[in-house]
């Protein structure tokens, strides 16, 4: 029976890439890239051969794989595996690059920063510390070759051969024999004068001299170049001096060169060494500290380095959501940090946590995750949208918080082509009738129909048909004037959905009432939809064969292509997901319905300006599509100071807001809610419009007002008595979000509650006084016991 003895090298689970190799430090040492050959994870691989004759490099080798496998620091080259034989020496470290290859890359690319360089020194230096104060080692090897890289862009010490102890047990420091390093050497071991009086470090900190002399200059010629600075900065030239100085005594330690150069105005001094110290020290910081880090963050995530932003922030982002407090304040240096990966690797990494936020109780964070919907909307699938992210959003729909509610309608512009067909056409659908009839909140019903204008061509051609005539219809008849424009941008935007028939029966005659609204800006978009609708029945009517054409999106499936034209334009072009309504109740805060007593309207301000009558039709029109050019605003920046109070989605509702713009016609959400319910019918949800009612005795026709000389200052404008017809039954709405003292509204709407409840006590125990006095005049007193006969 023959036995084969086992190869050690092919059983190693690491293996050489076929690449050439990297190099390494000067000496027998060769750097190799390997992987892992279970999970195929990139590993570096120092590679040793042993050869006859050279006993003594091979006993150096031994003694650094020895070295190395015992030294641990996070500024040191990591030891993860080795095989030692008779014939090679293995050394498996972390994935590095030789600091001269990394170097020369980065400034071939353009990329190289003087804060890296300020990290990677400090890492060294640190190092070093570590090596002389802690474990009274000398390195006696430090130089450009020494140190590497990893994919962090972190400096790692590594070139242990030549390492002996400072204490003198285990004997002096060994020969190296290689030129090439020993121009490092201080001049005190070369001369032979018999300097020797000098502190253990001394000879490792000249070494860090002619390290930072390489880094900024190049390789070093010979020792006399030391002299001249070259490209050192000037913030670093006086300490540099002192590490290169013939006098050895006074070169510092490295802890107290660290001190020195983190001084005020010192070169490691900076932002980026200030936050990759505090992500090493990140476990053992307050959480008040951590909060305030991941806030100050995002401001400085645009002048660090791609890598270390990818390797070593993100990772430290992703542990403080996971088993931290940080809460909402990592999502924007979370997707700031996500722009620098790629598909497949955001998936992996960022997507799984987008998923559970979504599930998260915090206010602030769901709102925030609205908010920065644009940035990882392309990296979720459609069957995640629907079972996982979804369902926690539509929540928004309900919550008692305008800005909440407002910011979920503006989301499903981003969620919508991603919907299946029950969210998007039933559920959906379902949320938006409700917030369109009876949400007390002007913007966000503007905001509603807005949202399904743009999203219209992706409804079925059933649900189309059912909901986008009734709901634009609706919006006409809004009381917030931005309400009833955004239902006439509806039509026109979704104008190719709809049939001749409908054009000429349903929509024209909601348009053209629209001609004598009281806001010159409706009466504008009004004019404008019905010159296009009434443009493209001519052209049926002078060639019916137009029609199959006309109508070919009517049936048609959904489709986000359809409809494009008219958007484009009313005006309706997405410029980031944002709202125009919030700026417009601000810079409009008495846009409310007029009251029956006042039959003046105030005078409109900013986007809704009312323009001079003899301004030409193009004026009106560039005004009048103002739309795109707006910052839609948000108002979750408003109730910005409310939402960091609330800190569970289940809490109750918002007094604040409730109370300043409230409206005493409207019945809570909750009941809202549960009717719609109980109609179970969306014919019921997206109601057709009520025939208009006659206007009141003493309203003059539009023939008969003055359209060319002002109207005298006595007589009230005839839009504004039209308006009293329109808005007659409808409560008062105030909505005037400009103010922010939500505390003194809260507690007005509390004491209000509290009279209104004491009043219907009063009343109620008045009548049943009134009760019991006309029972006992009809029947009598009675007796206990007994009944009275008639």
């Amino acid at each position: 029976m023959w036995f084969f003895a086992r190869d050690p090298v092919r059983d190693f689970p690491f293996e050489l890439s076929p690449e050439l190799p990297e190099g390494g430090p000067p000496g027998p040492w060769v750097l190799h890239r390997g992987r892992k050959k279970a999970t195929g994870s990139p590993v570096s691989i120092f590679v040793y051969d042993v050869k006859p004759g050279v006993e003594e490099q091979t006993q150096v080798a031994k003694a650094a794989f020895k070295r190395l496998k015992t030294l641990r620091h996070p500024n040191i080259l990591a030891y993860i595996d080795g095989l030692e034989t008779d014939r090679c020496l293995h050394i498996v470290t972390e994935a590095v690059t030789p600091l001269g290859a990394y170097l020369k890359a980065r400034a071939e690319a353009g990329d190289l920063r003087e804060l890296e360089l300020s990290w990677g020194l400090h890492q060294i230096v640190k190092a070093l510390s570590f090596l002389v104060n802690d474990c009274s080692l000398i390195h006696n090897n430090v130089c450009m070759a020494a140190v590497f890289v990893d994919r962090a862009g972190e400096w790692k010490l590594g070139g242990l051969d030549y390492m002996y102890s400072a204490q003198g047990n285990g004997g002096g420091p060994p020969r190296k024999g290689i030129p090439e390093l020993e121009q490092y050497d201080p001049p005190e071991l070369a001369d032979g004068s018999g300097r020797a009086v000098r502190e253990k470090w001394s000879a490792d900190m000249w070494r860090l001299g002619c390290l930072i002399w390489e880094v900024f200059n190049g390789p070093l010629p010979r020792a006399a170049a030391l002299r001249n600075p070259g490209k050192i900065p000037k913030s670093l030239v006086p300490h540099y001096c002192e590490l290169v100085g013939a006098n050895p005594k006074v070169r510092p330690n490295p802890a107290r060169f660290l001190q020195n150069c983190r001084a005020p105005g010192g070169f490691m001094n900076n932002r980026f060494v200030e936050t990759n110290l505090f992500l090493e020290e990140i476990q053992i910081k307050e959480p008040a500290e951590k909060q305030k880090f991941f806030q100050e963050l995002s401001k400085s995530l645009d002048s660090f380095p791609e890598d270390f932003c990818r390797h070593k922030v993100l990772p430290q982002l992703l542990t403080a959501f996971e088993f931290g407090s940080a809460g909402a304040v990592v999502l924007t240096p979370l997707f700031k940090v996500g722009k620098f990966l790629g598909a497949v690797e955001y998936q992996r990494k960022i997507i799984p946590v987008v998923v559970k936020m979504f599930s998260s109780t915090d206010r602030a964070m769901r709102i925030r995750l609205l908010q920065q919907m644009e940035q990882f909307i392309q990296y979720l699938d459609e069957p995640t949208v629907n079972t996982q992210i979804f369902p926690h959003v539509v929540h928004g729909f309900l919550d008692t918080n305008p800005a909440i509610r407002e910011q979920t309608v503006k989301s499903m512009l981003l969620l919508a082509p991603k919907l299946n067909e029950t969210n998007l056409n039933v559920e959906l659908m379902k949320h938006f009738a409700r917030l369109q009839a009876k949400d007390e909140q002007g913007p966000i019903r503007c905001n509603t129909t807005v949202c399904l204008g743009k999203i219209g061509s992706y409804l079925s051609a059933g649900t189309r048909h059912r909901v986008l005539t009734s709901a634009f219809s609706r919006a006409t008849k809004d009381p917030f004037a931005p309400s009833r424009v955004a239902g006439v941008l509806g039509f026109a935007a979704t104008h190719n959905l709809y049939s001749m028939n409908d054009c000429a029966h349903k929509i024209l005659p909601v348009l053209c009432s629209l001609t004598v609204d009281p806001e010159r800006a409706v009466r504008d978009q009004a004019f404008k939809a019905i010159r296009s609708f009434l443009s493209k029945l001519e052209s049926v009517s002078e060639d019916p064969t137009q029609l199959a054409e006309a109508e070919k999106d009517v049936h048609a499936a959904s489709s986000p292509g359809m409809g494009g034209a008219a958007a484009s334009w009313a005006g309706w072009a997405v410029t980031g997901v944002s709202s125009l309504t919030s700026k417009l109740i601000r810079a409009h805060p008495t846009a409310a319905p007029a009251e029956t007593n006042v039959p003046q309207r105030p005078v409109p301000e900013g986007h809704w300006e009312t323009q001079e009558e003899s301004k030409d039709a193009e004026e009106d029109s560039t005004a009048a599509d103002r739309w795109d050019d707006e910052d839609w605003g948000s108002l979750e920046q408003e109730a910005e100071s409310v939402l960091a109070q609330q800190d569970n989605w289940s809490t109750g509702g918002q007094a604040s807001w409730a109370g300043q713009t409230s409206n005493p016609g409207h019945k809570s959400q909750e009941s809202d809610w549960s009717s719609w319910e109980a109609e179970d019918a969306w014919e019921q949800g997206w109601q057709e419009p009520s025939p208009p009612e006659p206007p009141p005795e003493g309203t003059r026709l539009a023939s008969e007002y003055n359209w060319g000389g002002p109207e005298p200052s006595d007589k009230g404008d005839p839009f504004a008595a039209l308006s009293v017809c329109r808005e007659a039954g409808a409560q008062p709405r105030r909505d005037s979000w400009g103010d922010d003292n939500w505390e003194g509204l809260e507690a007005e709407s509390r004491q209000a509650k509290a009279e209104l409840a004491r009043k219907k006590r009063e009343e109620r125990k008045r009548e049943m006084e009134a009760k019991r006095t006309e029972k006992k005049t009809a029947k009598g007193p009675m007796k206990l016991g007994t009944r009275k006969l008639d």
